[in-house]
């Protein structure tokens, strides 16, 4: 799956049997929409939280067993017919709303707790529809969620400067020797070359320890997950050829690049560092 906003995730691709598509897409559509509810357009931010705040309600009316609104309609059924925990649907909301209003991470941890709600709640849905949501495999799928976004951060620095958004921890801005003048101004110095890396070596290490998940779910799930792992580090690698200048040219996966993560998928030993 192209690492890109909620295409993170797996979305009804081809790779996944045809039973699954319409939950999935079900997912993918209230995730997409939500997001784009906090971060498209021009509304102010007291019109994008009543916005969010619409989901919400809804889930607390799919929750009580009511009809929600119409346009919620495809999430009610999916949530109905897998038993999906309308829990991990609210903390994507959560998460969301969290992005109207704060712009800035002071930690690393700060970071990942967001990511607990904006990321991970996705895999746990996936596992979920696939009847395949042991503690174990979400614990997996919580390395690769979490790891994903964060690939997305790095490679989308110059895109959340725009919006007013950074989001690589301000402590490592400070180990670094780097202030945010250098996202304004796209300066990829040295310094900015060590943060980088840095950064991309943490998440390529959680994308590892996840890995394992792709090898033990069966199936076109399963291949579905390398994918995705492959198309994460693959990312990861474009950042890091370009010494973390993101600013030039966003890394982005071609042709080339996306048959060799299918054969690197259809792999099921592993996936290389």
């Amino acid at each position: 799956m192209p690492v890109d906003h909620y295409e993170n995730f797996p979305v009804a691709s081809w790779l996944l049997p045809a039973a699954a598509r319409a939950p999935i897409e079900a997912l993918y559509g209230f995730a997409r929409s939500a997001d784009d509810i906090a971060d498209e357009g021009d509304r102010a931010d007291a019109e994008r939280l009543a916005g969010l705040e619409r989901y919400l309600e809804a889930l607390a009316a799919i929750e009580a067993g009511r009809e929600p609104a119409p346009e919620f309609t495809r999430i009610a059924a999916a949530v109905r017919a897998h038993r999906l925990p309308t829990s991990l649907l609210a903390d994507l909301i959560d998460a969301f709303k969290q992005d109207v209003v704060k712009k800035r991470y002071a930690t690393f941890t700060e970071l990942v707790d967001y990511s607990r709600r904006s990321a991970n709640p996705v895999g746990r849905l996936v596992l979920q529809v696939f009847g395949r949501s042991d503690d174990a495999n979400a614990l997996l799928s919580d390395r690769i969620c979490t790891a994903l976004q964060l690939v997305n951060f790095w490679q989308d620095v110059a895109i959340d400067w725009a919006k007013g958004r950074v989001y690589l921890p301000q402590e490592d801005l400070a180990r670094f020797g780097v202030d945010e003048r250098a996202i304004a101004e796209g300066i990829a110095d040295d310094r900015w070359t060590a943060l980088m890396a840095f950064e991309c070596a943490r998440t390529r290490a959680m994308m590892l320890e996840g890995a394992p998940l792709g090898r033990v779910l069966p199936g076109r799930l399963g291949l579905e997950i390398r994918a995705t792992i492959a198309g994460g580090l693959a990312i990861l690698d474009k950042i890091e050829a370009a010494r973390g200048d993101v600013f030039r040219r966003r890394p982005q996966l071609g042709t080339i690049d996306w048959i060799a993560i299918l054969v690197r998928a259809t792999i099921k030993t592993g996936v290389r560092p």
